[in-house]
């Protein structure tokens, strides 16, 4: 994994997703070197590296040009250029002219999470996986809900991870913000 400390950052860019936080979700992700990945609000390009490291291809998405751009220089910078596809755009859009994909990645959905999911849903092969990152209450249920009206069985983990800032006395527990992370599977259905 990537230290959180050898992205380059924006703070008008929200990012990276944190380091143990894209471990677990590469972990649910379980990325070959055959699958492509569509990471959907890529931001500074946090899980859009670690996927391309993996994968055969990842396309990343926002419709934030400094998120685009941001990721860009994340991607040369960990030499990966050949392997990530950048598109600009609003997802739902974008997820029309795409071919399918093996894995769903959504960490920003500007609200059209449902949408985004069922969209994506069709795009994403048999024994695809889908996992969303949310900071939000609101996003959980809405991607469970979503989920669950794909006949898909949703997976859900919450995370609290605080790291230790040592001080003049002492090591400090800092705590970051908790984080779900929903997952699930596209089954092939059957008669």
């Amino acid at each position: 994994m990537i230290k959180d400390e050898d992205f380059i950052q924006s703070k008008e860019v929200p990012g990276p997703t944190k380091e143990e936080v894209r471990c677990l979700v590469m972990c649910k992700a379980h990325i070959s070197k055959e699958d492509v990945v569509l990471d959907v609000g890529c931001g500074t390009g946090g899980l859009t590296v670690e996927s391309a490291q993996r994968a055969q291809e990842v396309i990343a998405i926002d419709k934030n040009p400094e998120a685009i751009s941001l990721t860009q220089r994340n991607i040369i910078k960990h030499k990966l250029l050949e392997k990530v596809r950048l598109i600009e755009g609003d997802a739902l859009s974008v997820l029309t002219e795409l071919a399918s994909f093996d894995v769903l990645l959504v960490g920003g959905s500007s609200g059209d999470l449902p949408q985004i999911i069922s969209r994506g849903y069709e795009k994403l092969n048999y024994n695809g996986r889908l996992i969303i990152t949310s900071i939000l209450l609101e996003t959980r249920v809405e991607a469970v809900e979503a989920i669950k009206k794909l006949n898909m069985t949703p997976e859900v983990v919450e995370v609290t991870i605080a790291k230790g800032k040592v001080t003049d006395r002492g090591t400090m527990m800092m705590g970051r913000n908790p984080i779900a992370i929903i997952s699930a599977v596209k089954k092939a259905s059957h008669p």
